[in-house]
């Protein structure tokens, strides 16, 4: 089969007007794996299909197009970006959206390949020329491909800054458009994931920008298109600096996130409570969020009554949040921090304990992970390790391997047993004999099965 593509390909670069051998070319491509075509790489020659491209002939161009996204796929990016650069260049300023997608797509396939953007990174010129040819471009993924060089180095970010263009989508994101302001501001939370993309966004401004937009949504009507993006950006931002620094600094994002696990749109819910897990995974965040003090148990409350009762989405969403809040690894756990998390474990419901327990008794195996989850969080804490073990049929209960019928529902279960059989405080809290059980399952691995016992009964045929 991929001989026969390759004698097609060849017919192609032979012939002046070849529109019935891209036809024939096309549907063969449909049935050869991409494995084979790999193996072809170093005989496909795709000079003439893009040469064809400048022909302005309709169906030549759809046809040139789909061929080459397949064949495309089959190299290396380091070999696209060394042997079709000026290909690529070309495309970039081609009439046809369909071949302006194209060329950019594989730029992109270049810049996530770190092998490959240094063929880019290292010729200024042929770097300068992509940026400033997807400058003209108003499509959403020259747009996000901005985002991902400025991402690779200071210097990438410089080109991308001097030609204007994150300039542009900085403009959009405090511009009136909404839905253009909710795309724009995940591409700039992309640019914050780097260093240098922060100390730039600080620098012109931006994020205080961002800060003032959310102070002024509460009279927005349209604010719930781009506010979750909003306080997404804030979250990230929290986790990669420091959450004391962001959370002082920008009183109302905090302020924000508090409201929003109030409202009665799940989206919104649902962020908010994303973030409040990912401000409550350092210790550093966890004594944030201890310093608002009731407006943190109020909320935890909200979130413990959200695990039993909301949509499964969102019960799954704030059970990992509160595995987040909870968790203290072992040589972090002071008496302060200690008394902390189980002040907060006391918040969330009247018998928390048992509020897991039941809902890791339900039918959904997502769910019944969660459940898990929040007590292997908490199993390496000896307050949590009393709970349990003066909570009746809780030990039977982790050490029951007829609970557990999943793949991931074992791993889960293992998880929790390995939390507490290596904790130093397990043997004293819950006896040795316990100690001992946990240790057999742990010895046995998750997917351990009892071998059925077959005595045989006098006399029975």
């Amino acid at each position: 089969m991929a001989a026969q593509a390759l004698a097609l390909l060849r017919e192609v670069a032979r012939l002046e007007a070849p529109l019935e051998e891209l036809r024939a070319l096309h549907s063969v491509l449909q049935a050869v794996p991409l494995n084979e075509l790999r193996e072809q790489a170093a005989e496909l020659r795709l000079g003439p299909l893009f040469s064809l491209l400048n022909e302005n002939h309709r169906e030549k161009t759809t046809l040139c197009v789909s061929i080459l996204e397949r064949l495309l796929q089959a190299m290396e990016p380091v070999h696209v970006a060394r042997n079709l650069r000026v290909d690529l260049q070309r495309g970039l300023i081609h009439p046809d959206d369909s071949v302006k997608i194209l060329t950019l797509s594989q730029i992109g396939r270049i810049v996530e390949n770190s092998d490959a953007v240094t063929e880019i990174l290292n010729n200024a010129e042929l770097l300068k020329q992509i940026v400033y040819c997807i400058g003209g471009e108003n499509l959403s993924v020259a747009k996000a491909l901005i985002v991902e060089i400025s991402s690779v180095s200071p210097e990438s970010l410089n080109y991308c800054t001097t030609s204007g263009l994150v300039t542009q989508l900085l403009r959009e994101l405090t511009g009136e458009d909404v839905l253009v302001r909710a795309t724009c501001i995940e591409m700039v939370t992309s640019l914050a994931y780097t260093h240098h993309g922060r100390q730039y966004l600080a620098q012109e401004g931006v994020i205080d920008q961002i800060s003032n937009i959310i102070v002024g949504a509460d009279s927005d009507p349209f604010s719930s298109f781009y506010l979750p993006g909003f306080v997404k950006f804030f979250g990230n931002l929290a986790v990669m600096d420091s959450p004391q620094q962001i959370c002082e600094r920008y009183p109302i994002f905090v302020e924000k996130v508090f409201e929003m696990t109030e409202s009665q749109d799940p989206t919104m819910t649902g962020v908010a409570v994303d973030t409040v897990g990912i401000l409550g995974s350092s210790v550093e965040g966890k004594q944030v969020l201890q310093k608002t003090g009731t407006r943190f148990e109020r909320l935890l409350m909200r979130i413990g009554h959200q695990s039993k009762n909301a949509p499964v989405e969102l019960k799954i969403r704030c059970l990992d949040a509160i595995s987040s809040l909870l968790y203290l690894p072992s040589e972090q756990q002071t008496d302060d921090l200690l008394r902390m998390t189980e002040s907060w474990f006391s918040a969330l419901s009247r018998d928390p304990l048992e509020l897991f327990r039941g809902i890791s008794g339900q039918p959904f195996p997502e769910l019944h992970c969660a459940a898990l989850k929040v007590f292997t969080a908490i199993a390496n804490q000896p307050w949590a390790q009393k709970l349990m073990f003066n909570s009746p049929g809780f030990v039977e209960y982790v050490v029951d391997r007829s609970v557990e019928h999943d793949k991931a529902s074992k791993d889960a279960k293992y998880e929790l047993v390995k939390a507490l059989a290596n904790s130093k405080t397990i043997a004293e809290i819950f006896g040795n004999p316990n100690y001992l059980r946990l240790r057999t399952y742990l010895s046995e691995g998750p997917y351990y099965v009892k071998p059925v016992s077959t005595t045989a009964v006098e006399g029975a045929e």
